[in-house]
């Protein structure tokens, strides 16, 4: 993966993570890669400075790099970071609001959730929304038999 420091035609900067430089220019080629601010998809590379780690700092979190823009005013006093908290803070609103509608609207089954799975695919048992705890060996043959499952989201501030 890469990271890409870009701009739009209208100077908003932003950055996006490619799988490789070419997949980048094959996306913009086809228009694909549009600004988050105005929707542009003239969009170019910003300059910026390599990462480089040596020996001694590997396995330590590098220092955030510093990012200079020429971005139109109302995008540098928001910044483009502003703007991804904002739609990661969005973005964990919708799969918290996704889990609880899951928590109330489901039967939690717990360790048994593999076994009541099963039975309601194979027809032993009536169908109904359940939700419950399963091993990731557990999910991946229940997944290989054809049952359709999915983890429920976990939020970090789910975890504490």
């Amino acid at each position: 993966m890469i990271r890409y420091a870009l701009h739009c035609d209208r100077n908003h900067a932003f950055e996006s993570w490619f799988q490789s430089s070419s997949a980048y220019d094959s996306q913009v080629k086809r228009k694909l890669v549009t600004c988050p601010i105005c929707g542009s998809a003239k969009v170019e590379k910003a300059i910026m400075a390599p990462r480089i780690v040596g020996k001694k700092g590997r396995g330590a979190t590098p220092p955030p790099e510093p990012v200079a823009t020429t971005a139109a005013p109302e995008a540098a006093a928001s910044g483009s970071t502003s703007l991804m908290m904002a739609q990661e803070r969005e973005l964990r609103a919708k799969l918290k609001e996704l889990r609880d509608h899951i928590v109330k609207n489901a039967d939690n089954v717990g360790e048994r959730f593999a076994n009541e799975a099963r039975a309601m695919h194979y027809g032993d048992k009536e169908h109904r929304p359940i939700y419950g705890e399963a091993s990731p060996d557990e999910a991946k043959s229940l997944i290989d038999e054809g049952i359709e499952v999915s983890p429920l989201p976990t939020l970090p501030e789910d975890r504490n």
